[in-house]
């Protein structure tokens, strides 16, 4: 009778490795389901020949190849099915697999078809997920690492999902705020081009065969259009050299340093960063404390998803205090107002001449962390609520980023739309100007 080798996982995920003796490899497959098995890798035995059990048994050999990437809201959704499945009750690699089933064909079905081949090889979910850290990244498999270590995956899960739930909808009420004013101002700069490439140079010809004499308004009116034809490659190339400049200055740690000092102080859209970051850190270094992940390594992974030099450097401040024993409130108070910076007076200065060094002055003693966010974590530290007070500071920022994006939207549309009618209304005077001279010219003869 043929033996064949098979692989498999029971109903509390566990993983079998087993042979077995069936007449043809059909009664073998269905002796392995009668015992409770799910079935993974069948094989005969004396040829080694792996045979497919077909998509309903959730194969997961034969990786294939996907461009593209994963977005968010794909890994948002999964986490969030993921911890309901795991509340129900059901094993984890089933549950895996019942959501690699579901999803369309692409890279994160072939990422999830990977972790559960790594689950099957007897890795837990937080290595199998660490193994692609292009999609997992270290705030998310070291609180799963947490949830197993505890034995509260279920509850991780679901903070998790919630954490990146509040972060998407943060993000979508930016994006959503600032679709607007882009679309208006994009559709303002190509009326404005068409008007100084096609329109005003008709009316240069006119101009020239009337060989009259022009205002200023008019001259100068054609000196941009004329400028605007000749060297239009430079409208292109402009913004991009500017950029690599740009990027050039940031490369250095200095010039990174100095520039996300300068968008901090920037009015309006200073707060609207410095709101955001904090939000963004405090829920961040909230959910991980609150899951039980170690304090040094939640100020890490919180140092990394700051994206600004200031508050990584005000982060390691805070590592290196928890380190030798202190606490989190004393080096933010202490850190909180940044030195005099060369490459900040620098930006300040070059992007707003005349007065930039002066705001500059004026705005480098304001503090990028409020009293209020250092008096709640020092009320936490006391009395053992850290995390929550965590969660309440990033509420708050998250409720003030809202309405500062509200109001920055709504102050921008009048702001855009009389830059736009001044512009305009400047090119109708300065166009028709000479027309109305010529007219009062005939008029007098």
């Amino acid at each position: 009778m043929p033996i064949f080798q098979y692989e498999a996982t029971d109903r509390a995920g566990n993983n079998v490795k087993d042979v077995i003796e069936a007449e043809s490899l059909d009664e073998a497959k269905q002796q392995i389901r009668e015992e409770g098995y799910f079935l993974s890798k069948i094989a005969a035995k004396k040829t080694a020949a792996a045979v497919d059990d077909g998509p309903d048994e959730g194969t997961t050999t034969g990786f294939k190849f996907s461009l593209g990437r994963v977005k968010r809201k794909q890994k948002t959704a999964f986490t969030r099915q993921l911890a309901i499945l795991q509340d129900a009750g059901l094993p984890l690699l089933r549950s895996i697999r019942v959501l690699q089933e579901q999803e369309k064909p692409g890279k994160f079905k072939e990422v999830l078809k990977r972790i559960t081949t790594d689950i099957e090889g007897g890795k837990t979910l937080s290595d199998a997920m660490a193994a692609q850290p292009k999609i997992f990244d270290r705030l998310y498999t070291n609180m799963i690492k947490a949830g197993e270590a505890g034995g509260a995956l279920e509850l991780i899960l679901k903070r998790l999902a919630e954490f990146m739930e509040k972060s998407d909808a943060i993000v979508r009420q930016v994006k959503g705020a600032m679709t607007y004013p882009v679309c208006v101002m994009f559709l303002a700069v190509a009326i404005l081009s068409a008007i100084m490439i096609f329109i005003v140079p008709k009316f240069t010809e006119i101009f020239d065969k009337m060989k009259m004499e022009l205002p200023g308004m008019t001259l100068w009116l054609i000196w941009i259009s004329k400028t605007a034809v000749t060297y239009w490659y430079l409208l292109l190339l402009v913004p991009f050299g500017l950029y690599g400049i740009f990027k050039l200055l940031t490369s250095f740690p200095d010039g990174r340093r100095g520039w996300h000092l300068f968008a901090l102080q920037v009015p309006v859209f200073g707060q609207l960063v410095e709101k955001n970051i904090v939000a963004r850190t405090m829920r961040t270094l909230g959910t991980l404390v609150s899951s039980g992940v170690a304090i040094l390594e939640a100020l890490k992974i919180s140092r990394e998803t700051a994206g600004n030099a200031i508050y990584e450097e005000i982060y390691s401040e805070v590592y290196d205090s928890i380190r030798e024993g202190n606490t989190i409130a004393e080096p933010l108070r202490n850190n909180r107002v940044m030195p005099f910076h060369l490459f900040t007076f620098f930006f300040w200065v070059t992007l707003i001449p005349l007065v930039g060094g002066f705001i500059y002055m004026i705005k480098r003693p304001k503090p990028v962390i409020d009293d209020m966010v250092v008096n709640m974590i020092d009320v936490g530290e006391e009395t053992g609520e850290l995390d929550t007070m965590l969660y309440k500071i990033a509420d708050t920022y998250d409720e003030i980023v809202g309405v500062i994006t509200s109001s920055l939207t709504s102050l921008m549309e009048p702001i855009m739309i009389i830059g736009l009618g001044g512009a305009v209304g400047f090119i109708v005077i300065a166009l028709f100007l000479p027309m109305i001279k010529l007219i009062e010219e005939l008029s007098k003869q």
